[in-house]
């Protein structure tokens, strides 16, 4: 397939260094799907505030990725970034903000992720209003669902429709709701939405029991990975955190708490991160350490891109969608 501008400007001028990492990445990337191989995409961080969802979207309509993980920040902040654009407020100057200055944007409902202010009334309030009504329909019909599946049925029951304020096609988790792709959302429960349904649990309003657990994440990415895994199943990672951690460890769960030796590792691994090497780190570990935790294969196709997510990520996304 003919490559785009963006694809032949990485090859032509991204020969070197974390440059090079980038190009050699994409193409095993590439590879990978070519081969007939699944991938799983981890989002860390706030990629969804970051606005990844305009291109990562494009992807899982494309079908190069099968299955994600992302925390549930990443899981809400795509809808809420969906339904409350243009109430975010953008602070370039956000290295020299005060004590006060940081005060002052709480008092005005605006919490900050870095250089940009989510609105708390039009995101978070917005979503709370009915996603209660969600979660609360399926305990009264004795239902149980997880994180993300509560989120697909808000967002396709249409009941936010009259909120949008982006172009539908930029958002990730309604592409992902389109296709109903499996989602791993670990830690849920540190997540916005997360906090607010463990206050209705205080408040007896709901049962903790409605919301499927981290427990049944893993079980659930347990089948799936055997289901799967004929012809491998790579890890793409964006980041750090629980979004990798978690589902990473399916494999040596597979092969050495349920006794098959049969299952296989991951085919393909690579991590963006400006996690520096140290120390006890698991994000800043080279990829090589997984080997010895019954992760990655001797010769499993390992790269990690020393970088900002937001510069990188696009850019792999681009040379594999021929942009």
């Amino acid at each position: 397939m003919i490559k785009g501008p963006i694809s032949n400007f990485v090859e032509k001028y991204y020969l070197h260094f974390n440059a090079a990492a980038l190009v050699d990445a994409a193409k095993g990337y590439e590879d990978q799907l070519n081969k007939g191989a699944k991938m799983l995409v981890s989002l860390a961080g706030a990629m969804s505030t970051a606005e990844l969802g305009k291109i990562f979207a494009e992807v899982i309509r494309q079908d190069k990725v099968q299955i994600i993980s992302c925390t549930g920040a990443n899981l809400e902040e795509d809808i809420m970034n969906l339904v409350a654009h243009s109430h975010y407020k953008r602070v370039p100057n956000y290295r020299d903000l005060t004590p006060q200055d940081e005060w002052d944007l709480l008092e005005k409902g605006l919490n900050r992720v870095t250089d940009t202010c989510i609105p708390e009334e039009e995101a978070f309030r917005r979503l709370q209003k009915h996603i209660f009504k969600i979660w609360k329909d399926a305990e009264d019909a004795g239902e149980r669902y997880l994180p993300h599946e509560y989120m697909y049925k808000l967002l396709l029951s249409g009941v936010l429709e009259d909120y949008y304020e982006i172009d539908l096609k930029d958002s990730w988790m309604y592409a992902a709701a389109e296709k109903n792709l499996p989602i791993i959302c670990p830690g849920w429960e540190d997540s916005t939405m997360g906090n607010i349904f463990a206050s209705y649990v205080l408040k007896g309003e709901l049962k903790a029991s409605t919301m499927k657990s981290g427990i049944e994440y893993m079980t659930f990415l347990a089948d799936w990975y055997t289901d799967n895994s004929e012809n491998g199943i790579g890890f793409f990672q964006i980041g750090g955190g629980i979004a990798g951690d978690f589902p990473i460890c399916v494999v040596p769960m597979l092969y050495q708490d349920m006794e098959r030796p049969e299952t296989p590792f991951w085919s393909y691994f690579c991590q963006i991160s400006d996690s520096t090497t140290s120390y006890g780190s698991y994000s800043g570990a080279v990829p090589n350490e997984k080997i010895t935790w019954g992760k990655l294969d001797i010769d499993t196709p390992k790269f990690i891109i020393e970088s900002d997510a937001t510069i990188v990520a696009p850019l792999v996304f681009a040379y594999l969608l021929n942009m």
